[in-house]
């Protein structure tokens, strides 16, 4: 009788997949609250690294980090009426405190474009104030009605920026370089997912703002997946607020401002695009655990992997050490396999006769015994080949699986097959994207012919990258 499969294979059923992946991997339960995650030291791992090398790249663009309150009144939410109206069907709303009933009744911050505006209205009084570049990492609540563990929470984590400048250009440069940049060069470099970097059509920009730059990845289901955000508020917040700053001549202008973010739901984009029938594969660049040494068993096998792993980590190289010879080595394996792990080094007592170690590769696969003292150099250059051959894969299948259309019809049909498609905006339209959206298809974003973000929605060769997406 053959072995019940430890996950459902993706070709069987990819949500269930997803699901078996999580739990299996111990990256995440599901809280008491509907909507709400526990996140598991493992996944909050990856998350850790995701915000260490993001904050890098964030302060790298000029912009600092601050808090500001988690609540939120509610009247703040009503001076941007787009704003109030895009989120009102989302919101978590405090009405007593102290077991009274409140003055005014308090929002649980569903992103903080009102709160931060009434602050910078204070903060900024000249042109010498600005650019102010503002970044906090926080939760967030947005009551979510078909939750999915990291993709849909009703609690998430993430990181959002919001910038002030003396002009439209400053600003509209500004979030062009956070969607390229930061968040880009990020997820293209460490998470190893070959985004599509494009402009949200005006059905799908963020509520109230002029533009939303958006980073489209293609998951192992052909669906799409919104990576991370980046928006040009113009002065519509700076108008509600009354956010002005004396200009260099002497008169009252409004700030232009910019907003973005990216979230938890990158931990799903990284599960979803790289994960396999075995388990989670990590790319080296962003995993908390490079690799670990595993004592296969006896005395002398564990004192040597300390060793190992103690001379790896004067390297530079993220190591973990595993060293449980009380728990089936063929169960450690596995359990590392799920979390994709990206190498392992195993030993045992024939391995230290011979002076080697078995060195398993998660991500291409495959098993080759290797000399113990050759590992500190061999091992930082298969890290970064298996980083490549991640980035390699996804772009591989996301172009192979991208199909050419010039009908609504065809667009819809690429889509439904588990594939994305191009097809010319001035084709499609508004009026096509409302048909698309009938079919649970939605325009993931806007690009130039050429790949690049278009200046505006209906410039000429603007093409619409159609699929379905979480």
């Amino acid at each position: 009788m053959a072995k019940a499969p430890v996950l459902t294979p993706q070709a069987e059923d990819f949500p269930r997949w997803y699901q078996d992946l999580i739990n299996k991997a111990e990256l995440a339960d599901n809280g008491p609250v509907r909507g709400t995650m526990v996140i598991r030291p493992y996944g909050y791992g990856l998350w850790e690294r995701m915000q260490q090398e993001m904050d890098a790249r964030i302060k790298d663009a000029g912009a600092q980090n601050a808090y500001f309150p988690l609540f939120i009144p509610q009247s703040y939410l009503t001076r941007e009426a787009e704003h109030v109206e895009g989120f009102a069907p989302e919101l978590a709303v405090v009405t007593h405190g102290g077991g009274k009933e409140l003055e005014e009744p308090v929002v649980v911050r569903p992103t903080s474009e009102t709160i931060i505006n009434d602050y910078f209205s204070k903060w900024v009084q000249s042109y010498r104030d600005l650019p102010l570049l503002i970044n906090q990492w926080a939760n967030v609540v947005r009551w979510e009605m078909r939750p999915r563990v990291f993709l849909r929470t009703s609690e998430f984590l993430w990181q959002e920026g919001h910038t002030a400048h003396a002009s439209y250009e400053d600003a509209r440069d500004y979030a062009a370089r956070i969607h390229k940049d930061v968040y880009a060069d990020f997820m293209i470099n460490v998470l190893g997912i070959d985004v599509v970097l494009g402009r949200k059509t005006p059905k799908e920009r963020f509520a109230g703002a002029i533009n939303t730059l958006t980073l489209e990845g293609m998951m192992g289901d052909g669906k799409a997946l919104q990576m991370g955000t980046s928006h040009e508020l113009g002065t519509n917040f700076a108008k509600a607020f009354n956010t002005q700053y004396l200009s260099k001549d002497g008169k009252q202008e409004l700030v232009w401002q910019t907003s973005w973010g990216v979230s938890t739901r990158m931990v799903g984009g990284l599960i979803m695009s790289h994960g396999d029938d075995n388990g989670l594969r990590v790319p080296p660049r962003l995993a908390s655990v490079q690799v670990v040494v595993m004592a296969i068993k006896g005395d002398e096998a564990v004192a040597k992997v300390r060793e190992l792993g103690d001379r790896l980590k004067a390297l530079g190289i993220r190591v973990q050490v595993d060293d449980r010879v009380d728990t089936p080595f063929g169960r450690r394996a596995v359990d590392w396999e799920l979390k994709g792990v990206p190498v392992r080094v195993e030993i045992g007592p024939r391995d230290l006769e011979a002076g080697t170690a078995m060195l398993a590769r998660r991500i291409p696969g495959g098993k080759e015994p290797v000399s113990i003292d050759a590992l500190g150099e061999l091992l930082p250059k298969i890290l970064e080949e298996d980083q490549a051959q991640l980035l390699r894969e996804s772009r591989e299948r996301r172009e192979s699986r991208t199909s050419e259309v010039t009908t609504i019809e065809e667009a819809a049909e690429a889509a439904t097959a588990g594939g994305w498609a191009r097809i010319p905006w001035a084709t499609l339209g508004a009026e096509g994207e409302a048909k698309l959206a009938e079919q649970a298809v939605s325009v993931r974003c806007l690009v130039a012919e050429d790949g690049s973000v278009p200046d505006a929605d209906d410039a000429p060769g603007t093409v619409a990258i159609v699929a379905r997406s979480y």
